[in-house]
């Protein structure tokens, strides 16, 4: 028996996309830490096959250090409807529209959004429209140069918000180099944390190989929140 388990709803966007959602929480209601804290976690990107099933390893090391975390299928990926778009425009609807019912149903007042590869500009775009986000956590941005003509205009959001934010990176990031990070996060507003992997490729980190470490990392940035 695991010490979480795994709840399935739809959840509507804006435009009607109807979005497959999971909830992970602790067993027993009496472990959960925080009863107004959830942690939303935003998948790679949907046109190269990215789906919330390559995030369940963080979500259920979350839920069995006593959080509640949700992940979702954007638009066009998994069990979802709608199509995905090249620039992840379109999924900032996603996000809010997920945030929002976690507000609603879950009773939270407190969200962490955590964005992983494609899925952190995506999160980052979104962190100062929903109130309730109070912090964010970036696996693998891709600031590069190639990765920038698709998502280049969600830079903005995030580097401009005020929230506590963290950005994890593998020191062999195909897509962004170290250098690369640092530039752009030298003009970053807010409190801004790094922390890199060394020798850690961006695919590698979006495997199971790593989720223990990043649920480490989440915990103690949560721990600061």
């Amino acid at each position: 028996m695991t010490d979480y388990t795994v709840e399935s709803n739809k959840v509507e966007t804006s435009d009607g996309v109807k979005l497959h959602t999971r909830l992970f929480k602790p067993r027993e209601e009496a472990e959960i830490k925080g009863s107004n804290f959830v942690i939303v976690l935003v998948h790679p990107y949907s046109v190269l096959g990215g789906c919330q099933a390559l995030l369940k390893g963080i979500a259920a090391g979350l839920a069995c250090n006593g959080y509640r975390a949700v992940t979702f299928d954007m638009r066009g990926a998994g069990k979802s409807t709608g199509r995905p778009s090249l620039t992840g425009f379109a999924e900032i609807k996603d996000v809010i529209a997920v945030c929002k019912w976690v507000c609603d149903n879950l009773s939270a007042d407190r969200i962490l959004l955590v964005g992983s590869s494609a899925g952190a500009p995506i999160a980052g775009s979104a962190v100062d429209e929903i109130t309730e986000v109070v912090g964010y956590v970036s696996i693998g941005y891709p600031f590069g140069m190639i990765a920038s003509i698709l998502f280049g205009r969600h830079h903005k959001g995030i580097l401009q918000s005020p929230k506590p934010k963290i950005f994890i990176m593998g020191t062999r990031d195909g897509f962004t180099s170290v250098k690369q990070l640092q530039n752009k996060l030298s003009s970053a507003a807010g409190r801004v944390e790094t922390q890199l992997i060394e020798g850690a490729s961006h695919f590698q980190m979006e495997g199971p190989a790593f989720d223990a470490q990043m649920v480490n990392i989440i915990l103690t940035f949560l721990g600061t929140l």
